[in-house]
Formats: structure tokens, C-alpha cells, sequence
């Protein structure tokens, strides 16, 4: 096991190289140091010298990818996609182009994404999976069909529909939930329930399908016509037999996605004030803070690699016949 863990560790070390690498040039093909330097000094009027002075102090005047100044090996190490690099690698993410420690930030704007991110995805979870079951116990119904076209007609609007339409009946029309904006500890519940009932609907129909779909390749194999013969009710052998055995794709998709709960969802906080990493992410962009776009693609590319990880590891717990080498 140990083994194995170290193995895929290093595995990852190229992924995340190549996924840095993609960001610096995406990045610099759209911003460049200059325009990055007018964002951020503000001024009406910005010298060359009070560019070529902020580019100096956050590191922006080095090559990209390949000093040709430089002597020997300096050539490929003193460029900014390696000083960089190296710095995300120790999780050392220094501070943004204005100034702030974005360490510091993370942490603070992580508890907020949290508190919309995981009530969604355990109510999400638990209501596609009861759903499905309910839908397999009918299928080939009316309700089975119905109810997929229904889950259909959820996936084919676009979530922004769902946010606007939420915020217009809830917020502005029945004024039962503040339309944007956050509080911390329990005051903040009322700013919380809105994004998260919309987080739950708006993935309801690709979830249902989904489970359904995993369900009914169950239902009709060997041990569930074992069990429907041994006298068992339609509801205990979906919950008892059908359910336990399906646990094993429904884990893959859980456990991957555990770990990105930190990261928070980009147009959700954006569109409802909610000061977590998804619109301190969007605020990065729009402000052309190089320093944060590449620490939070960074660290959401490590604890997309940690879920997978741990989505191997608990396959030897829950699948005997799974053992990692």
C-alpha cells in the first residue's frame, strides 16, 4: 500500500508540472507583465519606470520559460515558470500581486466555501440515490418515464437560469432569503440555504439518471434473483442488496470529489456575494493576479490527484477482491 501511495505521488509530480505549464502560457498569452503592472498600480498614468519597477519587485521581469542570457543550466532555472514552480511544489504560495499573503486568504475563504459546498453535496447525494431507488422501484411506469424526462429537462437548462430564477422568486418576489451576501456562524444561515437548495436541483437530473442507471444494471443480476426468490419484498432487496452493492461506483464519484470541496464553486459565490476560494478565484482573473490564478489552479490539481488516490485506497476496504500493489 505504502508502496503504491509513493508510486502515484510521483506520478503526479509531471501532471502538476504540465498543468503549470499550461497556465503560465495561457496566462501570458492573454495578460502580459506590463498590462498586469497598469492593473495594479492603479494610476492614470504609469511611467515605464514605475513598470519596469513593479515587475522588478514581484519577479514578472524574468523569461518566461528560457533565459537565453543566462549561462549553462540557468537558462531553463532562471526563468519565472521555474521559480515559480518550484515555490507551488513546497506549497509556499508567497503573496499576490497586491500585496496580501495568500496562504492567508485560502484559509479564510475556504470555511466559506465549505458551508455551501458541503451541505450540497451531502443533500445532493442523498436525495439522487433515494430518488433513483424510488424510480427503479417503479420502472417501466409511467412515473419511471416521467420522471426521466423531467431529470432530462433539468440538465438542459444552464445553472445561471436556476440562480437568477432563485434569487428573483426567493429574494426579490417572496423575500424570504437575503438575495446576496454572507455572515459567519449560525446569522449566516439564511445567506447559505439559497445557493444550496439551487446547488442541489440544479445537479438533480444528471444525479438521478445517473444512480438509476447504475441501479438497473443491478437489478437484474444473479444475487438479486436469489433474493427476490428467497421471499424478499421489492424495497428490501433495492435497499439490502441492490443499494450495498452499488456502493462501489457510487464511492468512486464521492471520494474524488471530497477533496474539492475546498475549492468552492466559481459562478455560484460570484453570483451570491459568498467570499470563498471559487470568487476569490474569479476576483484573481478579472484583476490579473498571476500570483493567485496559479496557486489556486495549483491547488486545486493536488487535491484533484489526493481524491483519486483515495478513491484506490478505499477500494481495498470496501472491494476484497481489489488489492493495490
Amino acid at each position: 500500500m505504502l508502496a503504491y501511495i509513493i508510486r502515484r505521488l510521483l506520478f503526479a509530480v509531471p501532471i502538476l508540472i504540465g498543468v503549470n505549464l499550461i497556465t503560465f502560457a495561457l496566462f501570458f498569452m492573454v495578460n502580459t507583465p506590463e498590462d498586469m503592472a497598469r492593473a495594479q498600480l492603479g494610476a492614470k498614468q504609469t511611467t515605464p519606470e514605475m513598470i519596469a519597477a513593479w515587475k522588478a519587485d514581484h519577479g514578472y521581469d524574468k523569461p518566461l520559460f528560457f533565459n537565453g542570457e543566462a549561462p549553462g543550466l540557468s537558462k531553463i532555472s532562471d526563468t519565472l515558470f521555474v521559480e515559480e514552480s518550484l515555490k507551488l511544489f513546497v506549497f509556499d504560495f508567497g503573496q499576490s500581486d497586491s500585496g496580501r499573503q495568500i496562504s492567508a486568504d485560502i484559509y479564510e475563504r475556504m470555511w466559506p466555501s465549505l458551508q455551501i459546498a458541503l451541505p450540497t453535496f451531502v443533500i445532493a447525494l442523498v436525495t439522487n440515490i433515494a430518488l433513483a431507488l424510488l424510480i427503479v422501484l417503479f420502472r417501466g411506469s409511467v412515473l419511471d418515464t416521467a420522471s426521466m424526462m423531467v431529470a432530462v429537462a433539468i440538465m438542459s437548462v444552464s445553472g445561471l437560469f436556476y440562480i437568477i430564477a432563485g434569487q428573483l422568486l426567493f429574494s426579490k418576489i417572496w423575500h424570504w432569503v437575503p438575495i446576496s451576501g454572507y455572515e459567519g456562524g449560525w446569522d449566516g444561515l439564511k445567506f447559505v440555504v439559497l445557493p444550496v437548495v439551487i446547488g442541489v436541483f440544479a445537479g438533480l437530473g444528471s444525479g438521478v439518471r445517473w444512480y438509476r442507471s447504475l441501479f438497473l444494471e443491478e437489478i437484474n443480476k444473479d444475487y438479486v434473483r436469489t433474493a427476490r426468490a428467497k421471499g424478499l419484498s421489492e424495497i428490501k432487496v433495492l435497499f439490502g442488496h441492490v443499494l450495498q452493492n452499488g456502493l462501489l461506483p457510487i464511492l468512486t464519484g464521492v471520494v474524488v470529489v471530497i477533496p474539492t470541496l475546498f475549492m468552492g464553486s466559481l459562478i455560484m459565490e460570484s453570483f451570491f456575494g459568498i467570499p470563498g476560494l471559487g470568487s476569490y478565484t474569479i476576483d484573481a482573473i478579472n484583476a490579473q493576479d498571476f500570483a493567485i490564478v496559479k496557486a489556486m489552479v495549483f491547488l486545486g490539481s493536488v487535491l484533484y490527484i489526493v481524491g483519486l488516490i483515495l478513491t484506490d485506497i478505499s477500494y481495498t476496504y470496501f472491494d476484497p477482491r481489489v488489492r493495490l500493489q
